[in-house]
């Protein structure tokens, strides 16, 4: 367990890093074309590489071992997860801040374990509860954050969040019989193909090829990021706790925060460093307090999940 503990956190944060980075830089590639077909081309290209992966590693053969409960699962987190949010986030980014974005995007971590006590029965403390509060109320206060509108576009990324709240839950499950590769194959394929198809209807298709170099180079930048946040972000998920992974991930707002600040608000006092500060002990706190229980999602898991098989 301890190992899986510490190889599970390592990942987490290094898909936080991944998303924090992306979060910021988004902001600014969503500005250069069509929501849809951005996501579209990102996604595709995430596809590609993803597939590039499966065939250097020769794990094909491992399509053909899995169930029709595996098969549901994975057409489940390419819609829930790989497409419709998507679509919702970026459509939403380019009427949004980067920063409200990310929090609202590491809101994730409510949603998950509302989800994770009860389906997948993981354990946590009132120490960790007390942490996550400590974590997003800090988070709300660094780099420049002026309070939320809660209007239209921020429901929609508050939409996408769940969603992808929902999908992590489900890919927890599915994680434990199928390869990482796999599902994210499935979740980036399937869901570029499901992208892909609502941009043919909104006859939009012809901008795919109408990129400049500048607008495919900020989208080439961010498939390598979320070619990075996906392919870690599973691993962890695989070895750990889904209520853990998720409350690592909220340490992405600090590389948005902090990249905005240097980069769009251009302040950074003893404020914000404070605030750094406690959001940096809040997740000291939940770690100690997560290393102390055993992840019993990986094992013992609501009667619903294993009726599909």
């Amino acid at each position: 367990m301890r190992s899986n503990f510490k190889y599970g956190v390592q990942l987490a944060l290094a898909t936080a890093i991944f998303s924090g980075i992306a979060n910021f830089v988004n902001k600014f590639a969503v500005s250069q074309a069509d929501p849809l077909v951005f996501t579209t081309l990102k996604n595709i290209l995430v596809a590609f590489f993803i597939i590039g992966v499966v065939i250097f590693a020769r794990k094909f053969p491992k399509f053909r071992a899995l169930s029709r409960g595996d098969i549901i699962r994975l057409l489940a987190i390419a819609i829930i997860g790989g497409s419709l949010p998507f679509y919702l986030f970026f459509s939403a980014l380019k009427e949004v801040s980067a920063i409200n974005a990310s929090l609202i995007h590491k809101s994730l971590v409510v949603w998950v374990t509302l989800l994770a006590v009860p389906l997948l029965r993981e354990r946590i403390s009132p120490i960790q509860v007390g942490a996550i509060g400590l974590i997003l109320s800090a988070n709300l206060l660094i780099g420049g954050f002026q309070g939320f509108s809660l209007q239209g576009p921020e429901l929609m990324i508050l939409a996408a969040t769940v969603f992808w709240a929902v999908e992590n839950v489900i890919a927890k499950v599915t994680l434990r019989r199928v390869d990482p590769d796999i599902v994210v194959g499935a979740r980036m394929g399937i869901g570029s193909f499901i992208l892909l198809s609502a941009l043919v209807l909104s006859g939009k298709t012809t901008q795919l090829f109408a990129f400049t170099p500048q607008q495919f180079g900020f989208t080439l930048l961010t498939s390598f990021l979320l070619f990075g946040y996906v392919s870690t972000w599973y691993r962890a998920l695989r070895v750990a706790p889904v209520t853990l992974t998720a409350t690592v991930l909220t340490s992405a707002t600090l590389v948005t925060n902090l990249l905005s600040a240097a980069f769009v608000t251009h302040t950074f006092g003893l404020f914000q460093f404070a605030e750094l500060v406690f959001v940096i002990a809040g997740l000291w706190f939940f770690l100690l307090a997560a290393r102390s229980l055993v992840d019993p999602g990986s094992r013992h898991l609501a009667p619903w999940v294993e009726t599909v098989r």
